[in-house]
């Protein structure tokens, strides 16, 4: 059998400023998850760079990426991925128990982010419990436990009626804010993306085809006390051999 390079990401060069909500689209194929995975750390570009804070991605270590990824990027997905057999608190708790943060201040920080997202009131349930869009919530406060400076969202609201999805991306839209965090999201749907998102950058066969700007009155996340929420810059390519 031959064989055929396919460009996932094809010499794409990206930045996203600090406390930007930033949204991704194109059709299937067309890029947008290979190129969150890289912001991730979960693929390694072919050649380039992926900067988060100085930081280049590609040149680090196995143990390096597992770090940044558990301190530095929360993550939240089409399919919540919650455990079943876990309580909501439980579930929040969990990447903390990876981080090795201590008992009581997780169970702080649960009780925070559950408030955050509006559902201290159901901390003991399972998710099989909760509706679609309250496991996204859920799913949403594990994803900020640990307090990230980088979320990054593939398709949160696919598994969503319109009005919840509303919903949720404005409690994504309200977090970044308050918690001084920059957003990058990966999503089919322009009208919401153009209603929640700051920049909306369009990608086709690897590349990036377009950028606009959106939603100019919304508000960009300020920087305090010398802090700067994370940001990824990145430039090259990722191949999948097939």
């Amino acid at each position: 059998m031959g064989s055929s390079v396919i460009r996932a990401v094809d010499g794409i060069s990206v930045s996203v400023e600090p406390g930007e909500f930033v949204a991704l689209l194109g059709q299937s194929g067309s890029g947008k998850s290979t190129l969150l995975n890289l912001m991730a750390g979960l693929d390694r570009p072919t050649s380039g760079a992926v900067l988060v804070e100085g930081r280049d991605l590609a040149k680090l270590s196995s143990e390096e990426l597992a770090r940044y990824r558990r301190n530095d990027v929360g993550m939240v997905f089409q399919a919540f991925h919650l455990i079943p057999s876990m309580t909501i608190a439980e579930n929040i708790e969990l990447p903390m128990r990876f981080a090795e943060v201590d008992r009581a201040e997780r169970e702080q920080r649960v009780r925070e982010a559950l408030e955050r997202v509006g559902l201290g009131h159901r901390r003991e349930h399972r998710p099989s419990e909760l509706s679609g869009g309250e496991q996204q919530r859920v799913s949403i406060a594990r994803a900020l436990v640990n307090r990230p400076s980088l979320l990054l969202a593939d398709e949160p609201t696919g598994n969503l009626d319109s009005r919840t999805g509303e919903d949720i991306l404005g409690l994504i839209r309200d977090l970044s804010v308050a918690m001084q965090m920059t957003v990058v999201m990966v999503t089919h749907e322009r009208a919401l993306a153009e209603r929640f998102a700051q920049r909306l950058i369009f990608l086709a066969d690897g590349k990036v085809t377009s950028s606009t700007t959106v939603n100019l009155s919304g508000q960009r996340a300020p920087s305090l006390g010398g802090s700067t929420p994370a940001a990824p810059n990145m430039s090259g390519s990722e191949e999948a051999r097939a």
